[in-house]
């Protein structure tokens, strides 16, 4: 049974919907969303941004034997000398795939290729360049250029028989389908696409392709809202624009609620807004409304809404800046989560500010910044000007947002700031 809104508020320290913090919030949104549990087995080239269902174990050796990492010579490493050069004779070669057949005789070498099985005894490969051929069908080899046990992998030492290779909960990412691949694994079992509906509301929004009447504005929200679902690759339902309309609104929640594992709206959660957007989302489920302390993005709405097939609500602002940071600040992480994912903290840069920024504490600010190699080589960051949660051009010239923290105070010319980067995010 889910846990009330009630409860999981009680549950988090100093709550207070009209005065939120960041960091509480993310932790209430944590708390209320649930996983998908349904799998489905995909080749492995069809799972690539898809979440791992299951730990995979190996069932081989991976390498299956102790191999040459170069192309030169195998031999033993006692054979080195303790002073001079090493003269040893070649008694065959070792190509990869093809296993040299017979023993070396104490004192001898095989000329060897990367990958190739190690010959039986032999426990240490010098690299071709480092030799020269010394005549009589020999090799030379300087003293001091390797040690015993060098440039030898050895059986299992990429992944022993039995052990995890990969945990559930992964994202998996190339290198990941090239580990499967190399255990022989052509299927993988992945949690089911999360499924996320999304709309615009506001009487004055335009579709691109409607006439722009006096007053109205084309809908930039449920472009980036839609480019930003991409990336996290759910599949995705646009209702587009509903108008303020109790019944239009009512029927458009009930459809995505129907429909999706999650619900994102942008547009009319603001204290004040002529609209009917907040009345009808408490009507359909159990939702809260939220005062969060930040800058852009103020005003927020999660909750459920649905029958007995319910959805997670984001009821985000209406202001596009606002749009994308509150997105990256809460939503893009719960539907990480609820797509079965293990939790991963998005990282920041540091890098020093080229200006001084006003910073009231207190409340946790984004603002847009332009990150780039300064003169000494370390990272700097300019602000992109004016940082009004309207100005959505602030967001397209910026590559990152700059991270001021709820405690955070005013910053000085040339102090470390935190960044989350856009290059992999939008």
């Amino acid at each position: 049974m889910n846990e009330s809104l009630e409860h999981i508020a009680s549950c988090i320290s100093g709550y207070d919907p009209n005065a939120l913090p960041v960091a509480q919030a993310q932790e209430f949104i944590a708390r209320l969303v649930p996983r998908v549990q349904a799998v489905e087995m995909l080749p492995i080239r069809s799972a690539l941004g898809r979440v791992l269902a299951r730990d995979v174990m190996s069932t081989i050796d991976v390498p299956s034997h102790d191999n040459s990492a170069m192309d030169g010579f195998a031999l033993r490493g006692m054979d080195l000398a303790d002073e001079g050069p090493t003269l040893l004779p070649v008694a065959g070669t070792g190509l990869a795939g093809q296993q040299f057949s017979g023993a070396v005789p104490p004192g001898h070498c095989v000329r060897i290729m990367t990958g190739a099985v190690m010959p039986d005894g032999l426990d240490t490969v010098v690299p071709q360049e480092f030799t020269s051929a010394a005549g009589d069908g020999r090799v030379s080899i300087p003293h001091g250029i390797v040690r015993t046990g060098d440039n030898r992998r050895l059986r299992g030492e990429d992944l022993a028989l039995g052990e995890t290779a990969l945990r559930a909960g992964r994202l998996l990412r190339p290198a990941d389908l090239g580990m499967l691949a190399s255990l022989g694994q052509a299927e993988v079992p992945v949690f089911r696409r999360l499924r996320v509906a999304f709309f615009s509301t506001g009487d004055e929004l335009r579709s691109i392709g409607e006439p722009l009447a006096e007053g109205c504005v084309y809908d930039s929200n449920r472009y980036t809202i839609w480019a930003m679902l991409q990336r996290l690759g759910v599949d995705v339902i646009d209702l587009g624009v509903v108008r303020d309309d109790p019944a239009a609104l009512r029927e458009a929640f009930t459809q995505a609620a129907a429909n999706a594992d999650a619900v994102i709206t942008s547009g009319g959660v603001s204290v004040g807004e002529a609209d009917h957007t907040k009345r009808i989302m408490a009507e359909l489920g159990e939702v809260l409304f939220w005062k969060i302390a930040m800058r852009p993005g103020r005003p927020m709405a999660i909750g459920r809404i649905g029958g007995e097939r319910q959805a997670i609500l984001f009821g985000l602002p209406g202001n596009p800046v606002a749009v994308m940071v509150t997105f990256y600040a809460f939503v893009r992480d719960a539907l990480r989560c609820m797509s079965g994912a293990t939790a991963e903290p998005l990282p920041l840069l540091q890098a020093a500010c080229t200006t001084g920024l006003r910073k009231k504490a207190g409340r946790t600010e984004y603002q847009r910044g332009i990150v780039s190699r300064g003169d000494d080589g370390r990272w700097q960051v300019a602000i992109t000007g004016s940082q009004g949660s309207g100005i959505l051009r602030s967001m397209s010239e910026a590559n990152g947002l700059v991270v001021l923290h709820h405690h955070q105070g005013h910053v000085a010319a040339g102090d470390l700031v935190d960044v989350l980067m856009f290059d992999g995010l939008v």
